[in-house]
């Protein structure tokens, strides 16, 4: 029987604009890792951690579309962002700032 599942384009152009960044992104920082966080009606963060430390994340508008995007851009994904993963991320003084901010109120 054939699969009988219709495709988004629009859905399968952002997921396929999704991982060219990804990839930029593992390129850039000797390899990429991940993690999906969903965020209820805004969609999903695909945070990214490089083989260098340096991370970031981009934002997806569904689950469906983050799963799709990390899975063309072939970077290993894991379920939570802790453990051997979060070990992997620097933290500079910027984000130090940032963390401090947040706490007091900036």
């Amino acid at each position: 029987m054939a699969d009988t599942q219709q495709v988004d384009p629009k859905a399968e152009q952002k997921a396929a604009r999704l991982a060219k960044q990804i990839g930029g992104f593992a390129k850039a920082h000797g390899g990429a890792e991940g993690q999906i966080a969903y965020l209820g009606q805004r969609g999903a963060r695909i945070v990214l951690v490089g083989e260098d430390g340096h991370w970031g994340d981009v934002v997806a508008p569904s689950m469906e579309i983050a799963e799709k995007a990390v899975e063309k851009a072939g970077i290993t994904v894991h379920e939570h962002l802790d453990g051997e993963l979060a070990a992997k991320m620097k933290t500079g003084p910027y984000e130090w700032k940032r963390m401090a901010g947040i706490q007091l109120g900036g």
